[in-house]
């Protein structure tokens, strides 16, 4: 019987330079195992691979070594111990996340249930090439938002308050824009400069800021054979509705415009980036006013 070897790359299992052997791509979330599906991994990597595990540079994990015939019994026991396999090809691929506010000091956003609903509702997806999300908690950009075809990047619309405020001036010395300047009587905030970063938020003594966080995206980041840094087309998201919006729409221009084989920053380009803007406004737009 012909091996389908499209199929099992499809499915995570990525041929290796020995014939009949595969390194398998798990599925991955934000780079979170659990101890006890580590312990699943290690098991089925000394069992049915070399003992060793590759980490990838998307926070998921490769066990290499795994034999043709050894395909369906390695899947049944992974999924018995919880771990599932990845997926390459065409399709929306493992979701990225650091740690975010749930765990980071400068977390603006928290990042892991985000990459879960991301996964949930995207992973796996058909387009016409390989589409990529990051989630970064914060302007610190541990996780490169801005290498994904979408990038989310938490970030904190804020506002001065004015009762609370002691003209301390840790405010104006943590931001790193100089968009706040203080007189000697109010704090100035020059929105033009602010980056959403919330370093003012976290850093007062005397909660005389408010921070209320949201997303800033970018579209169109590659770090591959095209190199190219993802832009930000629309102002910051307040809301996980009006992100999953913008999300579909995109997917939905790539899948409209893309010719087969071509990465979304080159089909934006090839489109017009004021096209895919408009896009991306009329969508969010009519769901706002539907």
């Amino acid at each position: 019987m012909a091996v389908d070897y499209k199929a099992l790359k499809d499915g995570g299992f990525m041929r290796q330079t020995q014939k009949n052997h595969f390194s398998l791509r798990l599925k991955a979330i934000g780079g979170n195992f659990t101890a006890e599906q580590l312990s699943t991994i290690a098991e089925i990597s000394k069992t049915f691979g070399c003992g060793q595990v590759h980490l990838t540079s998307r926070q998921g994990i490769e066990i290499p070594f795994i034999k043709l015939d050894d395909v369906d019994k390695v899947k049944a026991e992974l999924e018995a111990g919880g771990v599932y396999t990845g997926v390459c090809g065409p399709r929306v691929r493992t979701v990225t996340a650091c740690q975010g506010a749930e765990i980071c000091p400068s977390g603006c956003i928290d990042t892991y249930p985000l990459a879960l609903e991301i996964s949930d509702r995207y992973f796996g997806r058909e387009l016409p090439h390989k589409f990529k999300f990051g989630v970064t908690g914060c302007m610190n950009n541990c996780l490169k938002a801005e290498e994904n075809d979408l990038g989310i990047k938490g970030g904190y619309t804020i506002e001065w308050i004015k009762e609370a405020c002691t003209l301390c001036g840790v405010c104006a010395k943590a931001c790193r824009e100089g968009a706040i300047a203080q007189t000697e009587s109010e704090i100035l905030l020059d929105e033009t400069k602010c980056s959403n970063c919330g370093r003012c938020v976290k850093s007062c003594p005397f909660d005389a800021w408010r921070g209320e966080p949201g997303y800033i995206l970018s579209f169109g980041g590659t770090f591959g054979n095209l190199i190219a840094k993802g832009e930000p087309v629309l102002p910051i998201l307040r809301d996980k509705d009006a992100l999953f919006r913008a999300a579909d729409a995109a997917l939905a221009f790539f899948d409209k415009y893309a010719k087969p084989g071509e990465r979304f920053r080159v089909t934006i380009e090839r489109a017009g980036w004021e096209a895919f803007r408009q896009t991306l406004e009329t969508e969010m737009e009519a769901a706002y006013n539907g």
